[in-house]
Parts: C-alpha cells; structure tokens; sequence
C-alpha cells in the first residue's frame, strides 16, 4: 500500500506514526519527493490537492478542506465547516476553512489567511472524531454566532436530518452564554424540519417579522378536484402563497401546461401567488420583503390579521 492510499482511507490526513504503522519510512519519502503527499506540519500529512472553497465545490469538499485544516492546526473544524461534515446544506459555503484553537496560541499571519481561526476552547466531549463539533455543537455554534438567515438554514437542515430535534437543541442553547443564548433560541424557535431547502429557508426569515403575516413551508393545497401542490411557504388565513422557485426550462408541452393548471388553480381557489427566484432572494432581501407587504394588501380583509400599521378590528 502507498502512502497516499492510506491517507486517503483515513479520510485525507494522517499522522507520522497512523502512517508509518502501513508503509516504509522510505515509501513516505518518496511520496513526499514525488509530492503525492505533502507535509502540513511536524508529523502530520495529507495529499496535495485540496480544492478551492472560492470554486464550485460540493459538501464534501468543504468538510475534506476542513479535515485537513483542523489536522494541520490540531484544532477543531466548526460553523460552516463542522456543518459541511454533517451533511447539512446551507445559504453559503465558507470561503475559508473555520478551525477553533485554544485561546493564547499563536498562529502565523500565513495561516490566518489561509484558514479563519477561531480562538476559543473546544471541550472534548463537544467534538466528533476528534477534529469536529458534533451536531448538537454544531447548531448551536451557527444558531447563536451566524447571521439569522445563515444560521436558520442550517438549523432547518440538522432538524430535516432528524439527529438532532428542536427540543433538544433549545435545551442545550440554555447553558449558552447570554452574548448567544436568546439569538440562539430565536432561530431554534424558528427553524423546521419541513422546510426543503436554504433557498426556502432564507426566504422564509425575510418574512418571518412582518406583522400579521403567518408562513408555514411545505403547505399541500386542495381544491374540488383534489390535490393542487405542496407550495414551498402559504399562510392559509390570508390565502397568500410564496414560492421559491429554482430556475426551470418548459422543454416540453405537458411541462408548461401542468405549471398554468397548478397555478390557474391556486387562483381559482382564491389564493395569492408570489414567486421569487433565487437572486431575488439571495441578494434583494427588502425588496422581497417590500414586495410581500405590498401584496398583503390585496388580500381578503374579511379574514385578515392585523397587519404593518394596523390595529385589530382596523379596516
């Protein structure tokens, strides 16, 4: 067996010794002179390539950058990177891998512009395999220290997983800090298992404060003749849905008819359909939220909730 072989079973990095107890101190050399495996530090290894987290790079590679960096640090991979090891989707990727150190250790400059060092302490019992956060850490980490809108789509995607439930994490977010402890909570509180993705996600924090407005995602939708579609937030009093809506090419005729009969239907029924696209959601947060308030109006004011600048019973 080659070194690089074993590093790669060992998930992309080793020690000196993991290594030496597979292959030959002259093996390890000349992988090394042959720069098959490259050096991070005193006695610890790892293959050469480790993509760019600027690039389009999936899960995977982000949790792989965040091994290697942790490994080369001996610290522990957490935020984004200990979200990327479990699987879970989020709004944006990291552009650097994120390690936790002890607190007074020093780093070089060179490292810090390479890996965005975080200095606190790591008790063991909250790491996984020795070099990450475990998932209930984990969300807590973004729930309490991300912005809202990252940090629930995360969040939404731990519960998705079901290895972690909500109750859970708002047990463990009362031994938080109080810098972290109740924007923590608000997101926890906030966050479901029902939504389908960070697009949907995001989109539901923009709305989440407008007064009078109630989303719920992953809403299915009846009419008389059956099921119309589960449509991605609806606030069923006000009949009003909002749709993420991923780019989608009608290549064939049925495709665009069955959108028209979905969606001809919704109105049918008396609902109001918003659809939002990805950039929109992404980049033009107030006028998302604008363009939502606006179109309340237009709702049916026999079943409205109070809303932006009204009071109940108010016409």
């Amino acid at each position: 067996m080659q070194p690089e072989e074993v590093i790669t079973q060992l998930g992309g990095v080793a020690t000196r010794a993991e290594l030496l107890t597979h292959v030959t101190e002259g093996a390890l050399r000349r992988a090394l002179a042959g720069q098959r495996v490259v050096r991070h530090s005193r006695g610890r290894y790892a293959l050469p390539f480790v993509p760019s987290i600027g690039e389009r790079v999936s899960l995977e590679d982000v949790a792989q950058t965040a091994r290697r960096a942790a490994h080369q640090m001996s610290g522990t991979a957490v935020l984004q990177s200990a979200a990327a090891r479990w699987g879970w989707r989020m709004k944006w990727y990291p552009t650097r891998p994120q390690v936790a150190v002890p607190r007074g250790r020093a780093v070089p400059a060179s490292v810090r512009r390479r890996i965005d060092v975080r200095y606190r302490d790591v008790p063991a019992g909250d790491r996984d395999d020795g070099w990450v956060t475990d998932r209930v850490r984990t969300a807590l980490d973004c729930a309490g220290q991300l912005p809202q809108d990252e940090a629930l789509a995360i969040v939404d995607s731990a519960l998705r997983e079901g290895m972690v439930t909500q109750d859970e994490l708002l047990l463990a977010a009362a031994g938080l800090p109080n810098l972290y402890r109740s924007r923590a909570e608000s997101v926890i509180g906030m966050a479901s298992s029902e939504a389908a993705n960070p697009f949907e996600s995001v989109l539901r924090w923009i709305v989440s404060d407008i007064p009078g407005l109630q989303v719920r995602p992953q809403v299915e939708i009846h009419d008389d003749e059956g099921k119309v579609g589960t449509v991605d937030l609806a606030d069923e009093e006000l009949r009003l849905v909002l749709e993420a809506d991923s780019f989608e090419w009608h290549g064939q005729l049925d495709g665009l008819e069955k959108d028209c009969d979905r969606y001809d239907r919704f109105i049918a029924q008396g609902w109001l359909v918003l659809r939002f696209t990805w950039e929109m959601v992404m980049y033009r947060p107030e006028w998302v939220r604008a363009v939502v308030i606006r179109t309340m109006e237009q709702c049916d004011l026999r079943v409205r909730r109070p809303g932006p600048g009204r009071r109940p019973g108010e016409p």
